[in-house]
């Protein structure tokens, strides 16, 4: 039986392919962003004794209470915002699934959906599922500031919600305050208008600059889906533990979807993440400081290679424009690494609707131990 597509133009992810491609040749991966390093011990502890305890049956919807509470409380500590454990947080099944959630909670067939280019794959397509009309961006090729002018120039009355993602996925720039006064001016102009802000990376952001969560501010926290992932701070990607916080009757028309979506997500791992903030949020605080030093380490080893790093003021992704190396386009150029090299990274290509012309930059993943990345740096150094 045949039958149409609902996307497409949509294939294999990036990162599933380069992965692959990767395991296929001994190559080191710095594509795909995940830590090679260990969970925290308490968290793992924490887990073992939540699986132990019994407490392996569905949670709440919602989120067991004592992880939304937790939650809460680190929100009011990072951001000076108190919010509803109750109302207005939900735990989901990693920042991919919260960011469908809100697109198939708000937008409807025929709604405009702003995004800023280059952006994170699962974006375009929640919007295209919901009936939603992608409308592309494109941020600064060198700097990847955001064109505001730009941005008010696309919205129209037929906007329905506009992605925000600080620290950005791939570049790690970052939004400033006069980023969120620009925000605010766009929500008093257009009072249709919703914010998805993903903030998965919230906890990496360098040289002591402030991290400028949409909950910092009363009026976009107002008009905002704020998500984040545990996955991320605690370095357990694979256990695909996130949350949304919005407003409550954002949160309502949310969970609507998150019902009938995943209803529920891991639930030890909640018990396990509800305690780890509350007994150790100096795992989350020094995050910046363990990040940054990687980050700095790994540059300076760039420096010896025919790589020119761009600065990288958030995240853990670090950008490289590969120009003195080859003219290959992006895809092809990390299929070569990939290959001939055995270091995997990931072409910006796929993170635009058009991606700017002669653009030659790959993104790699420094969110690995000392020796994985010395290892890659010496294959890099041969290039």
């Amino acid at each position: 039986m045949e039958s149409a597509s609902k996307l497409p133009k949509v294939g294999v992810t990036i990162f599933t392919v380069m992965s692959q491609l990767a395991a296929e040749h001994g190559a080191i991966n710095l594509g795909q962003g995940f830590p090679d390093f260990s969970v925290p011990g308490p968290l793992v502890d924490a887990l073992q004794r939540a699986m132990l305890e019994g407490r392996n049956q569905y949670a709440p919807m919602a989120g067991i209470p004592e992880l939304r509470q937790a939650i809460a409380g680190k929100i009011a500590d990072c951001y000076g915002c108190e919010v509803d454990p109750d109302r207005q947080i939900t735990v989901t099944s990693g920042g991919s699934e919260a960011i469908f959630d809100v697109v198939h909670a708000v937008v409807t067939a025929g709604d405009e959906v702003v995004m800023l280019d280059p952006c994170y794959d699962c974006y375009e397509p929640a919007v295209l599922l919901a009936g939603g009309v992608p409308v592309h961006v494109s941020l600064d090729p060198a700097s990847f500031a955001v064109d505001w002018a730009a941005v008010e120039s696309a919205i129209t009355s037929r906007t329905r919600l506009l992605f925000i993602n600080t620290p950005h996925n791939p570049s790690g720039a970052i939004l400033e305050s006069e980023d969120m006064q620009r925000l605010r001016d766009l929500l008093a102009a257009h009072p249709r208008l919703l914010i998805l802000s993903d903030e998965v990376y919230e906890h990496m952001v360098f040289d002591a600059r402030q991290h400028e969560s949409v909950l910092r501010d009363p009026v976009l926290a107002a008009r905002s889906f704020a998500v984040s992932s545990f996955g991320k701070t605690y370095h357990c990607t694979g256990w695909k533990l996130g949350y949304c916080v919005a407003p409550a009757e954002l949160t309502a028309e949310f969970r609507k979807v998150h019902q009938y979506n995943t209803f529920c997500s891991f639930t030890p791992a909640q018990y396990a993440v509800a305690e780890m903030i509350r007994r150790h949020p100096e795992h989350h605080r020094e995050l910046p400081a363990f990040y940054q030093a990687k980050r700095d380490r790994f540059r300076e080893q760039l420096l010896g290679t025919r790589l020119k790093p761009l600065p990288v003021p958030g995240g853990y992704f670090q950008l490289v424009d590969y120009s003195a190396v080859s003219d290959l386009d992006d895809t092809a150029f990390c299929r070569w690494l990939t290959t001939e090299h055995k270091v995997a990274a990931i072409p910006l290509s796929p993170f635009y609707a058009q991606a700017p012309q002669g653009q030659r930059l790959a993104r790699l993943c420094f969110a690995k131990n000392s020796d994985t990345l010395d290892t890659a740096i010496e294959r890099l150094k041969r290039l």
